[in-house]
């Protein structure tokens, strides 16, 4: 699936990965749908790229039926689509300690919203045996994020529902792909692109987006900004015993070089 051309959607669009993606693919000749729960950030990206913007909140079904209506009202089928939106607590102390609303929250922005999407735009894409589904997740979803249970779980949830999708959708000519990124320099963890130039392990959201592109266009199902995700993964595929040792290690030293757990500073230590 080409970017060229294309009606592509993308939700979580009005900063981040999700305005980078925008732009790389308004670039790339695809005609944009920028969305996003703030609807001025999204009216802000779209203006920039010559797309539209239809605000939305993914954890509600109905907004992103609408979101898909409206993209498709002014640029006819999605060919892509790409749910993107995320967000991070961060555990208040033991790994159970985020609150139901915090789990739920988690959950209906990294799973259901992916859900409510594919439920809405499948009849059609097996139809015209077309399209291509990506599913933002993270390094988390594969490895783990120390600090918050709640973003790593359902992140492997993410993965594994692209996963599912890849496998029974093949066969319909759509393609699948999960996105899985390590540290990025977005407003998620507070960091901007200075701070990107100053850490090697800590990415842009332009160099993530232009993984997506280049790997949607591959037609690869999953995408790694980070190429040293792929080898941590095996590491914990062939001795998960020693893998968790090596993140109870990771956590200490993340405790004793900074007095704390913190979420943000990780991509220090990595």
């Amino acid at each position: 699936m080409k970017f060229k051309d294309a009606s592509v959607v993308i939700t979580g669009a009005g900063s981040g990965i999700g305005a980078a993606l925008a732009r790389l693919a308004a670039t790339k000749g695809a005609r944009v749908t920028v969305s996003d729960i703030d609807g001025d950030k999204a009216k802000s990206v779209a203006q920039e790229i010559g797309g539209i913007a239809v605000p939305c909140d993914v954890r509600n079904e109905n907004a992103i039926q609408k979101l898909i209506t409206k993209a498709e009202a002014a640029h006819g089928p999605v060919d892509i689509f790409v749910s993107n939106a995320g967000l991070g607590r961060g555990d208040p102390s033991h790994a159970a300690s985020q609150p139901d609303e915090d789990w739920m929250l988690n959950w209906q922005v990294h799973v259901m919203a992916h859900v409510y999407a594919c439920r809405a735009l499948l009849p059609d894409m097996i139809a015209r045996k077309s399209g291509h589904l990506v599913n933002v997740a993270s390094a988390a979803g594969l490895l783990n994020q120390i600090g918050d249970a709640a973003y790593s779980a359902t992140k492997h949830a993410a993965v594994s529902f692209a996963e599912s999708l890849a496998i029974t959708h093949g066969a319909d000519g759509i393609k699948a792909s999960v996105v899985c990124p390590q540290y990025v320099a977005t407003p998620l963890l507070g960091l901007s692109d200075a701070d990107a130039a100053a850490q090697a392990n800590l990415l842009t959201a332009d160099d993530v987006a232009a993984a997506v592109v280049e790997g949607v266009e591959a037609g690869r199902f999953l995408i790694l900004s980070h190429p040293d995700v792929a080898e941590y993964t095996r590491h914990r595929a062939l001795d998960h015993d020693r893998w968790i040792g090596g993140m109870q290690m990771l956590r200490a030293k993340a405790k004793d070089t900074f007095g704390e757990i913190s979420v943000e500073s990780f991509y220090k230590l990595v």
